[in-house]
């Protein structure tokens, strides 16, 4: 078993975090991760569009789910551009082992945030694309660092995963930094614990489950991706009316992107007409004609499996990583 500072302050048996992706993450999908020792995470922003909106009440009714098929730590993730203050309170209310934020406003302080949380009784994590941001979340009183490189799926910034991670390590120690962006088996999270990061957050992999609320035909086209069929763009942006602050998003290069490569204006013209396309393309499973957010490590995933039974075939690809490896290398 691998332990870290940070396994031991979030109580878990793992250092294998679940990113709390909106609208790909469910309480069957998060109480799995938890249940098999890693910390699962449910992407609690209230605004998800195209498609319904997810209300507090809604969170609460999956807090509430997740409780009752686990007694394991968890965390609620919310997008701060997209939050207000009683989003916060109502987030906090629902007394999760973490919160987790990400994508600030260039306007927003996030110490408010911290103070809260930790009034609260809960620990307070916050993702970053830049070294800056890492230094001013722990200059905030955040509790943890999530370093995010460019290579992963959904939005993302511009600095690459090894570099960034390292960075923010060196710049933010003690304070322990969790590693995101293009990591999907044992040997990935083994280069992010030599990096210096105390886990890794996985977002792409944990899609590629059977309690991932995705569509069948989208899990296959993940597994069917080498990896090298993605690009950032901002169209799914376009479409949800949502100005992610200095984010780009990495996508599957599908049909849907490629008929809109080039017509961006035309795309804000018709962006509600698009978005019902897309509704409808998701719930056809049609991963042609859909918006398929995957990072570049999708070209490691090779199966479809139980979440729990992934977390537990992950960490110990990782301990026999750093085994051999070392033993490799060392003699």
């Amino acid at each position: 078993m691998i332990r870290t500072p940070l396994t031991a302050l979030l109580g878990i048996r793992h250092p294998i975090l679940l990113g709390g992706m909106s609208g790909a993450t469910s309480a069957g999908l998060v109480a799995a991760v938890s249940e098999a020792g890693g910390l699962g995470i449910f992407g609690a922003s209230q605004r998800v569009r195209p498609g319904p909106a997810l209300g507090l009440d809604d969170v609460v009714s999956v807090t509430r789910h997740i409780r009752e098929l686990t007694a394991a730590p968890f965390g609620l993730n919310l997008l701060m551009f997209d939050a207000n203050s009683d989003d916060v309170d109502g987030i906090l209310a629902c007394r999760p082992h973490v919160l987790s934020t990400a994508w600030r406003r260039p306007d927003q302080d996030l110490r408010p945030i911290a103070e809260r949380a930790h009034a609260s009784g809960v620990l307070y994590m916050h993702q970053v694309d830049s070294l800056e941001e890492a230094k001013r979340a722990a200059a905030a009183g955040a509790d943890i660092i999530v370093a995010q490189g460019t290579e992963g799926g959904g939005h993302v910034g511009l600095m690459a995963t090894f570099p960034l991670v390292r960075m923010v390590v060196r710049a933010v120690a003690p304070l322990p930094v969790v590693a995101a962006g293009g990591i999907a088996d044992g040997h990935g999270i083994a280069a992010a614990l030599v990096l210096g990061a105390q886990a890794v957050l996985l977002g792409t992999r944990f899609l590629a489950t059977a309690e991932a609320p995705l569509p069948d035909g989208y899990k296959s086209a993940i597994l069917a991706s080498d990896g090298h069929d993605t690009l950032l763009t901002e169209i799914p942006d376009i479409v949800s009316g949502r100005s992610w602050p200095g984010a780009y998003a990495r996508v599957r290069r599908n049909a849907f992107v490629e008929r809109w490569i080039g017509r961006e204006g035309e795309l804000r013209r018709r962006r509600v007409e698009v978005g019902a396309e897309l509704v409808a393309a998701r719930a056809a499973g049609d991963a042609q004609g859909g918006s398929l957010l995957i990072g570049q490590d999708a070209g490691l995933i090779d199966a479809i499996e139980p979440a729990g039974a992934l977390v537990a075939r992950l960490a110990a690809d990782t301990e026999s990583a750093l085994r051999s490896r070392g033993s490799e290398l060392l003699g």
